[in-house]
């Protein structure tokens, strides 16, 4: 199952008017002979999982409209220097609700949403006689695990969106907008059916498909972001006792070899062949490592030296050696200028990216056995939810919470996994609420780096603005982040979405 089988046609096409095609309708789709029994009911499972590898979802780009693997350049740690790929654009205030991004990433989203609704209804209408209960139960389950990821992104990012729960015909299609709390309510409500209805584990030739676990990590980083943190307190504890654990090698996480570890709660799986069908987040160029993702100034600086303390203080830091003595995770990230990124033709970085420095984290570096070069499609899943964020949810919600003691004990194991000396060790185990919650945010920050989590994350600690202070002052150029209030915060509904539904408005944010 290492990708899911595409079935556009069984359940992406509809019957309907050419009026309703030409609006491009999200949720009306087909009926017919399918969903009859078990099989079919796994076959339309796997199309509403292959919406997630869409381009401007979790397969990302080289050079074309960005994913979510790309979504730290809409804050401080990376540059969009293809800046049409859409954070380049948005960062600088060039946005508006007919920016393609936007329609794009909500298209998408609502794609995924109406495979996901059928599939639900379908899966129920399934005879008794051709699916057990329990498979019912656990297929149902992951398609409410799907739509409530398709819809805690247009939470987080539009926060106001029509909620749509089933099948539309022509004459229900123009539904007005939902708050953002009546999508909270329904994200939590599908994840807590998905949590009492996904098994544990699958035979090992279904991994991929969500799991308790997932679920319960998902809920856990959207409770986490609505600061619900006596809640992200009970769900982090169930997860830690369902088997995971961390990779013992952080610099082997990100690649193939890594995809089927412990520490993997939840990932979009791709393969890569000669086809060309697979992602291209971990594709770069042979010239120039990724130049449409390059890590800032300010993010390499934020990692620590080897003896746990800040450039600012480490007597270990050498200005002009900035890769040596520093968190190991950081070389493992990033691309200095002379390092080696181009395997097969033994090919150094020359610093000659706006930043000076290349992304490295999940980026391929030599061509596959089968002669496929680095510039081409993926066979690397993206790594939705592992279990070191579950920690760092945890320590998190702990610190907030004014509950320190088991903090320590959580970055350390984070810490030393990376190979760096642990909190206690450096800092001792007399800090404060708000000096232990820098040394979290900055574990998180450090530790997920790249991983498309850095715009939630500024969002919901109020810091965006802070965020595009450090992005404003990092030396590149051309680059001009300008923050504009809540308009840097919030994504605008399309403005085709506004024209072709009567009954949707816009976001008062962009009015």
């Amino acid at each position: 199952m290492k990708k899911f089988i595409y079935i556009i046609c069984l359940i992406g096409l509809a019957s309907c008017s050419e009026d309703y095609l030409e609006r491009g309708s999200l949720t009306q789709l087909a009926e017919g002979n399918f969903w009859q029994n078990e099989k079919d009911a796994l076959l339309g499972i796997n199309g509403v999982y292959e919406v997630l590898q869409d381009r401007v979802l979790y397969s990302g780009n080289l050079n074309g409209i960005a994913g979510i693997p790309q979504h730290d350049s809409f804050a401080d740690n990376t540059f969009n220097n293809f800046k049409f790929e859409g954070p380049g654009i948005f960062m600088e205030g060039r946005s508006d609700p007919a920016f393609g991004f936007f329609n794009s990433f909500w298209t998408s989203l609502y794609r995924g949403i109406g495979r996901a609704n059928v599939a639900i209804e379908n899966i129920e209408r399934i005879p008794d006689s051709n699916i057990s209960p329990e498979s019912r139960l656990a297929l149902s389950a992951q398609a409410r695990f799907l739509r409530a990821l398709f819809y805690s992104h247009l939470a987080v990012y539009f926060e106001e969106a029509p909620l749509i729960q089933g099948t539309q015909t022509l004459e229900d299609a123009y539904v007005p907008k939902n708050t953002y709390e009546e999508l909270r309510a329904f994200v939590i409500s599908e994840l807590r059916f998905a949590v009492d209805n996904l098994p544990v584990t699958y035979p090992a030739d279904q991994f991929g498909y969500a799991t308790r676990g997932a679920a319960l990590s998902l809920l856990a980083r959207f409770e986490l972001y609505n600061q619900n943190y006596g809640e992200v307190l009970r769900l982090t504890n169930e997860i830690m006792g369902l088997g995971y654990s961390l990779h013992p090698d952080y610099s082997k996480l990100f690649s193939e070899a890594g995809e089927q570890s412990l520490e993997i709660i939840f990932s979009v799986r791709f393969i890569q062949d000669q086809s060309n069908n697979g992602e291209t987040f971990s594709a770069t160029f042979l010239g120039i490592p990724k130049v449409n993702v390059q890590p800032m100034p300010n993010m390499v600086n934020s990692y620590l030296c080897l003896d746990g303390l800040p450039i600012s203080e480490s007597p270990l830091y050498d200005p002009q050696n900035r890769k040596a003595n520093r968190d190991p995770r950081l070389a493992a990230s990033v691309y200095f200028e002379g390092d080696i990124f181009v395997q097969h033709l033994n090919r150094p970085f020359r610093g000659n990216t706006a930043t000076s420095f290349g992304l490295k984290k999940y980026v391929r570096d030599n061509i596959s056995a089968e002669g496929i070069d680095i510039f081409a499609a993926g066979g690397q899943d993206f790594y939705v939810i592992r279990y070191a964020d579950v920690l760092l949810m945890r320590a998190e919600a702990l610190a907030e919470s004014g509950q320190l003691n088991e903090v320590y004990s959580l970055l350390d194991q984070i810490r030393t996994r990376a190979g760096m000396p642990t909190v206690t060790e450096v800092n001792g185990t007399g800090l404060s609420q708000s000096e232990l919650l820098e040394l979290v945010r900055l574990e998180r920050r450090v530790e997920l780096a790249f991983e498309g989590l850095r715009f939630m994350d500024i969002k919901r600690l109020g810091i965006v603005e802070e965020a595009y202070a450090r992005a404003m002052a990092d030396p590149v150029g051309p680059y001009n982040p300008q923050y504009r209030g809540r308009l840097s915060e919030v994504f605008a509904i399309p403005q085709s979405e506004i024209d072709a539904n009567p009954n949707l408005v816009q976001n008062p944010v962009w009015n």
